[in-house]
C-alpha cells in the first residue's frame, strides 16, 4: 500500500512536472516569435506593415464574424445566466448557492464565446488550450492555498454549513455573514467592520451558527443576599420576564437558585427568544432586573475586604 501511494504521488509530481515544462516551452517559443516581430519592424516597417495590411483584408469578413459572435454571445450568456438566477429564485434556493452558481456558468459560457471567436479568426484552438491546460497546472502548483479556498467554498455552498444572513461565532469573532465567495467568506461585526476569512479556515476550524435554529436561549445570573427572600425574587423576576413580548412563552422560562456562592445566592434565569432578539432580551433584563431590585429593597451583594490592623487590635486586647 506504501509503494502504491509512493507510485502515485510520483507519476503525480512527474505530469505536473511535464506540464510546468510545456508551459514554459510555450512562453519561450512566444517570446522568441515577439522578437522577431519587434526586429522585423525595426529593419523593414514598410513591409511589415504591409504584411499586417493584407493579412487584415484576408480575414475582414472573420473579424465581422468573431466580432458579432462575441457581441451576440456576451448578450445570450447574460440572458441566460440571468434565467438561471430566477428560476432557482423562484425554487427558494439560497441566494449564496445563486450568485455562486451564476458567476461560475457565466465564465464558463464567456470561455466558450471567446474560443469560438478565436476559430472564426483561424487560430489553431488545440495548441490554445494544450498551452491554457498546461498553464493551468504551473498556476495550480503555484496556487495551492487559493484552490483549497475555492474546494472550500465549494463544500460551503453544497452542504449549506451557514449562509448569508447567519451571525457566526468564530476565534473570538461574531458576524453576521454577507456573502462567500469562491476564496472568502465576509462577515459584517455589529460595529459595522468587515472580517474576511479564507473559505479554507470556515472549514477546518469550529464555527458557531447562533441562527440556524428557530430559537435562542438567554442564560443570565443575578447575585441576592442570603438575608433576601428567594420566593420573593423568583416571584418578582417571572412578572419582570412575562411582561416582556420578546421573550418566548413556549418553551416556559425558568428561573433557579442556581448555587450558593461564599457572600450571596446566585439565581439563574433562562428564557427562549428569536435569535435576532438576543441582545435586546439581555440587555432589556440586565438593566430592568437592577432596577426592579432597587425598587423592591433586593440586595445584589458585592465582594469586600475586610482589613484589621494588627497593632490596634492587640492595644484593644491589652
Amino acid at each position: 500500500m506504501f509503494y502504491g501511494i509512493l507510485r502515485d504521488l510520483v507519476e503525480s509530481t512527474t505530469s505536473a512536472t511535464q506540464a510546468a515544462t510545456a508551459a514554459a516551452e510555450t512562453t519561450e517559443d512566444v517570446t522568441i516569435s515577439v522578437e522577431e516581430i519587434v526586429e522585423q519592424v525595426t529593419n523593414d516597417p514598410a513591409t511589415f506593415f504591409d504584411g499586417v495590411l493584407q493579412w487584415l483584408k484576408s480575414i475582414a469578413g472573420n473579424l465581422v464574424g468573431a466580432a458579432l459572435i462575441i457581441i451576440i454571445g456576451f448578450w445570450v450568456s447574460k440572458k441566460i445566466v440571468k434565467i438561471i438566477k430566477k428560476g432557482m429564485l423562484k425554487a427558494k434556493n439560497d441566494y449564496t448557492v445563486i450568485t455562486f452558481i451564476g458567476s461560475v456558468v457565466n465564465i464558463i459560457l464567456k470561455f466558450i464565446i471567446i474560443i469560438s471567436a478565436l476559430a472564426v479568426l483561424g487560430v489553431d484552438i488545440t495548441s490554445i488550450l494544450t498551452a491554457f491546460g498546461a498553464a493551468m497546472v504551473a498556476i495550480g502548483l503555484a496556487l495551492q492555498n487559493s484552490l483549497s479556498n475555492i474546494a472550500s467554498g465549494v463544500l460551503i455552498i453544497l452542504n449549506k454549513p451557514f449562509k448569508a444572513g447567519d451571525i457566526l461565532e468564530f476565534q473570538g469573532m461574531t458576524g453576521t455573514v454577507v456573502k462567500i465567495d469562491l476564496f472568502n467568506t465576509h462577515m459584517k461585526t455589529y460595529d459595522n467592520r468587515e472580517i474576511i476569512v479564507p473559505n479554507s479556515i470556515m472549514t477546518g476550524d469550529s464555527v458557531i451558527n447562533c441562527t440556524s435554529q428557530d430559537k435562542r436561549r438567554v442564560d443570565l445570573k443575578f447575585s441576592i443576599s442570603y438575608d433576601d427572600d428567594i420566593l420573593k425574587v423568583k416571584g418578582l423576576l417571572y412578572t419582570l420576564i412575562a411582561n416582556y413580548d420578546l421573550v418566548m412563552k413556549d418553551p416556559e422560562p425558568a428561573v433557579y437558585v442556581g448555587s450558593h456562592a461564599d457572600s450571596a445566592i446566585i439565581i439563574e434565569v433562562k428564557l427562549w427568544t428569536d435569535p435576532a432578539n438576543y441582545w435586546k432580551v439581555y440587555y432589556y433584563m440586565m438593566e430592568n432586573v437592577k432596577l426592579l431590585f432597587d425598587k423592591e429593597g433586593i440586595t445584589i451583594p458585592f465582594p469586600q475586604v475586610v482589613v484589621h490592623n494588627a497593632e490596634e487590635e492587640k492595644e484593644k486586647k491589652n
